[in-house]
């Protein structure tokens, strides 16, 4: 395809707002967010990292590393120190640890609380601070996730994205070609449409997950036709949301394919956002039916992710099949050994 040449990625986001990132996680997790202190300031603090920092040693007074432009989250391990300490004017000697550097935001875990004193230094600090009910660790996996989805690599590449017996399939070629026919072929079958003409490519972790944008979801163009709603015809077993990108088909005329690949062995790959993924060159001519071809390379990649690769069978049988004649003397056989007799 030769797309990871041609493919830049969209600026990456370099920081979100404590308002906004409070806004997401009630809406976007459903996590109830409670306020404490300084609510106010969350429009003028920022976050800038996806990982969470738990200020455990920080409270204790070391200091020397703490990562203090993180989110710091405050769960029981916190609290019981706290208390531990005994006196308030020692939690409050503790605490000072924190609110003498630049926080972004506090939460506080599990339901705990904190003193009253301690939530007057966070508000005269102009530190934000937050109780929710969730537990510490999902808690932070959640939020650790919709961050890393903020911070994330983006592009948008030209072609259909299709959800073909569950893996995520993107026809690319040359505009004008078919992707969209194809794609809209496959939704026909029963498969499901991920995007079309546009497609969002967002890297989370080492995977790469398609989306439309918000402007040509579930539509698609057919050249000589217009715009259909897919959603409106086919309803709504006939959509995806999002997908992850695991094959990529481009298709291409006959004529510009000077080595076509006849047996699998030779695989092709591509690279998108530092993604590495197997391509599928399929020149066209009259009369081959590409929806079927994409089906059976969908059905393909799941047998290769389940172990089985019939490119390599296929090798196999014949590199057993040289060793029997080498360990035989030579003779002529027949291509088959019997026939049956047809009685039917």
């Amino acid at each position: 395809m030769s797309q990871s040449g041609d493919i830049q990625p969209i600026p990456r986001r370099e920081r979100i707002s404590v308002e906004e990132l409070i806004r997401r996680i009630r809406q976007q997790l459903n996590i109830e967010v409670v306020p404490l202190a300084a609510s106010g300031a969350a429009s003028k603090k920022f976050v800038v990292e996806a990982d969470l920092h738990r200020p455990g040693l920080a409270l204790s007074g070391y200091v020397d590393l703490f990562t203090h432009q993180r989110i710091q989250v405050i769960g029981n391990s916190e609290t019981e120190f706290l208390k531990h300490l005994g006196t308030i004017e020692t939690q409050c000697k503790a605490f000072e640890h924190l609110t003498s550097f630049d926080i972004p935001v506090i939460f506080v875990t599990n339901n705990n609380e904190l003193p009253s004193d301690l939530l007057e230094m966070a508000e005269k600090a102009g530190i934000p601070v937050f109780r929710t009910p969730v537990e510490t660790t999902k808690f932070m996996f959640l939020t650790r996730d919709l961050l890393e989805d903020q911070f994330a690599l983006q592009t948008m590449v030209h072609g259909s994205m299709v959800d073909v017996y569950g893996i995520g399939i993107m026809v690319t070629g040359k505009s004008g070609i078919g992707k969209s026919e194809v794609a809209l072929d496959l939704v026909e079958r029963g498969h499901r449409l991920v995007a079309d003409d546009v497609i969002m490519l967002t890297k989370k972790s080492n995977i790469l997950m398609a989306s439309a944008t918000e402007t040509n979801k579930h539509f698609m163009e057919i050249r000589g036709l217009g715009v259909v709603d897919v959603f409106s015809m086919f309803g709504i077993r006939s959509i995806r949301y999002q997908k992850r990108l695991e094959v990529i088909l481009e298709l291409s005329y006959w004529e510009e394919q000077n080595n076509v690949d006849r047996t699998g062995l030779n695989r092709d790959s591509d690279t998108i956002l530092d993604v590495e993924l197997p391509v599928i060159h399929l020149p066209i001519t009259p009369g081959k039916n590409i929806t079927v071809i994409a089906e059976v390379i969908a059905m393909n990649h799941l047998l290769s992710h389940y172990g089985y690769d019939a490119a390599e069978s296929f090798q196999e049988k014949i590199r057993e099949r040289i060793k029997h004649k080498k360990a035989h003397h030579p003779r002529i056989e027949r291509a088959v050994d019997y026939y049956e007799g047809d009685l039917e």
